[in-house]
């Protein structure tokens, strides 16, 4: 059966005892052997630890592609929505109908006026004063990291190693 205790705290029960075995006047064989016993609890639990995040990505993954599937089949929903609204809107003008009701009273629908709009019909014959500028300062991060590696000093960045762990 396997223990339980956490990873976090075998790594920890580890760590005391490498401390404590590099300080005692044991035998190598003796110190081989607890170390042994250590390692095949914390590397059984460090696996079972790895296989669960393989499952939780994997369960992610599925998760992303089902999310995919669903705002790609909402997305045609409401352009195929969109599309009817105007074939009706259309005949409706062109029929010069201003109102439809369901048989059952269930919904009606109505051509209205509508709220005023602004269309572009040339955004480049805008004189300037009707555009508006956006403009997004963020660091550059491929920039700050080349001008370190070549020896100069950034303040305000540093570049830094980050262990990464890797399961396959």
């Amino acid at each position: 059966m396997g223990s339980t205790l956490s990873l976090y705290h075998m790594t920890e029960e580890y760590r005391q005892a490498l401390a404590v075995l590099a300080e005692s006047d044991l035998d190598e064989q003796a110190v081989a052997d607890t170390l042994e016993g250590l390692e095949g609890e914390l590397s059984q639990k460090a696996a079972n630890v790895a296989a669960f995040v393989l499952n939780l990505e994997a369960e992610a993954e599925a998760a992303r592609i089902a999310e995919e599937r669903i705002r790609k089949r909402r997305q045609a929903l409401e352009k195929r929505a969109a599309q009817m609204r105007d074939y009706l809107l259309g005949n409706m003008v062109r029929a010069d109908i201003a109102e439809i009701a369901a048989l059952d009273k269930s919904f009606r629908a109505r051509v209205t006026q509508g709220r005023e709009c602004v269309v572009i019909d040339d955004e480049h014959a805008l004189p300037p004063d009707f555009l508006r500028v956006k403009v997004i300062e963020e660091p550059d991060k491929h920039l700050i990291a080349q001008a370190i590696h070549e020896g100069y000093a950034v303040p305000g960045a540093r570049l830094v190693r980050r262990p990464t762990l890797k399961i396959g």
